[in-house]
């Protein structure tokens, strides 16, 4: 144990302190692509809890919304219950497919363009560049002294950012209430706790992720990049240094090396490392810190135009692109290496998962019906000698609006019921009941058969809508006699 070593009074450690990343800004198509992106994203976020969407007088006319109170999901014209999670369930898995699908063909592009981390921290980038000035401003900045005006100009992008930050906390909270009413409840102080306690967990978080953290959650924090590797092969499309191209890099303009070999096409300029926003250096082959954004791509065009040379030394590519090039012959078609066997598997995958949701959901009943026996006691002998059972029923409305419905016996001869609130006078086959719109109706019922026949017998409550007998349900149930007790 006296041989080991110990690093921890190394100058240099173990670990390299950061280094802040300030990325240049630059113009292109990836980085008009990035604006547009960032644009709709923010817009469906922020915009979405406002949408009104008329359900009726009896349901939320918020276009989506999860109701936590009352166990309901509402997107648009569809309306989720508890016992319907596992549409929910089909969508995150449609998700979780839809990224592998993505990953295999582009690489990170969701990492790239989507990511909440990545628009997020976009936006920050932008507004620091918008107060501090582009990146060399930014430097001088950071490394300048704390003076008053320094301490000025960082608590005015520090507010920006809280202000941003508030705003996106506090758009997600109201997903789970009416927007109006708990914009209304918040800024008077009478919006629940939770409301209060969210919205200050999620300003604080995006504040420091997206202000200070940036690239660290990409690289450190988030397990895709880790993961992905395992969705990604030699025919993704992914950022790409064609180093065959580039290499040997000259210093400046273009110009012949002073041994008089030939020189690659990179002048070695850094555009590409100060417009990547993890701050890596792509000539240094595929690494973690790559979100494949491509910005450098624009980057390297433009100096690739600049200098006479052919754009494309920086681009997105396969492994197998790469070595066609290399030896003279041309790359693949985009749409060829986009409709391979795996990314037409996992598409087939998503969209059968997507269809077999759509086929659930437009042919699905609006009501349903639930039973459960009563064990304490198992059965009740009655004074003429016949048999009671009692049974909890639950009937679902799942319409926005009250409805009759029937309930009657499918299977038992000779057996009647009557609700608990009646007498057995009022005993029959089938009974009527009106359910509240978008609710659950509890009911309690009574089955009265002779004591002759099997201890236990199974049978049917059935369910059907007055205004559309075509929507029904049942739920199976046994009736017991005192033989089964014994």
């Amino acid at each position: 144990m006296n041989n080991v070593k110990d690093l921890t009074d190394s100058p240099l450690g173990v670990y390299e302190k950061r280094k802040a990343v300030f990325p240049k800004q630059i113009d292109g198509p990836f980085r008009r692509f990035k604006w547009l992106v960032m644009a709709v994203t923010l817009t469906i976020y922020w915009v979405t809890p406002w949408i009104r969407w008329d359900r009726g007088p009896h349901a939320p006319n918020q276009a989506v919304l999860v109701d936590l109170a009352h166990r309901r999901f509402y997107m648009f014209g569809i309306e989720i219950w508890p016992h319907e999670f596992y549409y929910v369930a089909g969508m995150l898995i449609m998700a979780g497919i839809g990224l592998f699908l993505v990953t295999s063909a582009v690489g990170r592009a969701w990492c790239g363009y989507t990511c909440p981390q990545t628009v997020w921290t976009d936006l920050f980038q932008h507004v620091e560049r918008f107060l501090d000035g582009d990146r060399n401003a930014q430097i001088r900045l950071d490394k300048a002294p704390w003076t008053a005006g320094k301490i000025v100009k960082r608590l005015r992008k520090w507010a920006v950012w809280l202000a941003i930050s508030f705003l996106t906390g506090g758009a997600w909270i109201f997903y789970f209430a009416d927007a109006p009413t708990l914009q209304r409840e918040f800024w008077t102080g009478t919006a629940p706790f939770v409301a209060y306690g969210t919205t200050f967990v999620l300003t604080m978080t995006t504040f420091i992720f997206g202000g200070f953290m940036r690239e660290q959650v990409c690289i450190y924090m988030c397990p895709w990049p880790r993961i992905q590797t395992a969705m990604t092969d030699e025919k993704s499309l992914i950022v790409t240094y064609k180093h065959w191209r580039g290499e040997p890099r000259t210093k400046g303009i273009k110009k012949a090396s002073e041994d008089g070999m030939p020189t690659g096409d990179c002048i070695d300029c850094l555009q590409c490392v100060q417009v990547c926003p993890t701050g890596i250096d792509i000539r240094e082959g595929p690494q973690i810190g790559c979100i494949t954004c491509a910005l450098c791509i624009d980057a390297c065009d433009r100096v690739m135009g600049q200098v006479g040379r052919p754009r494309g030394l920086i681009d997105y590519a396969t492994e197998i692109d790469c070595e066609a090039e290399m030896r003279g012959e041309a790359p693949a078609p985009v749409l060829k290496r986009l409709f391979r066997p795996r990314t037409l598997i996992y598409f087939a995958i998503w969209a059968s998962i997507g269809l077999a949701m759509l086929f659930a959901l437009g042919t699905r009943t609006r009501v349903d019906i639930s039973a459960n026996a009563d064990r304490n006691p198992e059965y009740v002998r009655l004074s003429d000698g016949s048999i009671r059972n009692a049974y909890l029923i639950k009937i679902r409305n799942m319409q926005s609006r009250p409805r009759v419905m029937t309930i009657s016996l499918d299977g038992l001869p000779n057996a009647q019921m009557w609700r608990e609130a009646e007498t057995r006078a009022q005993a029959s086959r089938s009974i009527r009941v009106e359910v509240p719109a978008d609710q659950v109706l509890k009911e309690r019922l009574y089955v009265v058969a002779p004591a002759t026949g099997e201890a236990r017998e199974d049978f049917s409550f059935h369910l059907a809508a007055v205004d559309n007998p075509e929507e029904k349900a049942q739920d199976g149930e046994s009736f017991v006699r005192p033989e089964a007790a014994q």
